[in-house]
């Protein structure tokens, strides 16, 4: 799926090695999807010419997540047998590109420049939703920390879980550097936090429920002090938004405002009764 945060000159500077700050999740949901492309035969046949190019990438693949060992070796069996270095790096942008949000992952700096739902963002957007002065936050799924960092200038404490290390790496260099005493990063998946039940005053999000949405909203709900709020806040877009029904449906209401791009942007927030 291409999200146009990446030019195809971008990718001239991203080396096949980017795959080797890939999460085992994310070389799952690749190896099982086929890169998220329709074009499968195409997507196996440079996946295969890009691995035997390079064997590091290869090897990582098969020791993180060895449950997909046959098909890696198929992927490199299959592919063409002689390619020049240009075939080569084609293949390797081809399938860069085809995760494109995991590879831009992988270069936090980069994506306040080139992410639409970063760089055109008002945080006051956030405050508009919900109310997080005083509070003890979450923000799950942090990313290079849009959500966290706003909520933090009024929060008396954000927790940041973030699966990706590349990026709770980022927001840690920026904590150091900011001198920002009231934020703390960690590790975890939306379906599996890593905190005791009723523990915030207001779980937030952006462009992360949607997987499983039963379990992982379950999983906010947990987190979340009974009578708190979960809130999807999702930023600015160059496409247009539509209200998410599967948040409607469970409870959740929108809230709608024109970004900055021009475009419907709807946030999405539920009060937390238990």
């Amino acid at each position: 799926m291409s999200f146009g945060w990446l030019t195809p000159e971008d990718y001239q500077g991203y080396s096949f090695n980017r795959f080797l700050h890939f999460e085992h999740f994310q070389i799952k949901m690749m190896l099982q999807s086929s890169g998220w492309r329709d074009e499968k035969s195409e997507w196996h046949r440079n996946m295969g010419i890009a691995l035997n190019a390079n064997p590091a990438v290869a090897w990582y693949f098969t020791d993180l997540c060895p449950e997909f060992t046959e098909t890696i070796a198929n992927l490199k069996a299959n592919a063409p047998p002689t390619i020049n270095a240009a075939e080569i790096r084609t293949a390797e942008i081809h399938i860069l590109s085809s995760t494109e949000d995991f590879t831009i992952y992988t270069t936090p700096e980069v994506m306040d420049e080139k992410c639409d739902f970063i760089k055109g963002w008002n945080k006051e957007r956030l405050y508009e939703l919900v109310c997080v002065t005083g509070k003890v936050v979450l923000d799950v799924g942090a990313g290079s920390g849009r959500l966290a960092f706003a909520a933090a200038e009024r929060s008396a404490w954000v927790y940041a879980s973030e699966p990706v290390w590349s990026l709770r790496e980022f927001m840690r260099g920026k904590i150091s550097k900011q001198n920002i005493h009231n934020v703390r990063v960690l590790d975890g998946m939306a379906n599996a936090l890593p905190f005791p039940d009723n523990v915030f005053d207001v779980v937030m999000s952006g462009h992360v429920v949607g997987d499983d949405y039963d379990n992982e909203i379950a999983e906010l709900e947990r987190v979340c002090k009974p009578d708190g709020w979960i809130v999807d806040c999702v930023g600015d877009s160059e496409r247009e938004y539509k209200p998410a029904q599967a948040l409607i449906d469970r409870g959740w209401e929108y809230v709608h405002y024109v970004g900055s791009c021009g475009k419907d942007v709807y946030n999405h927030r539920k009060r937390n009764i238990k």
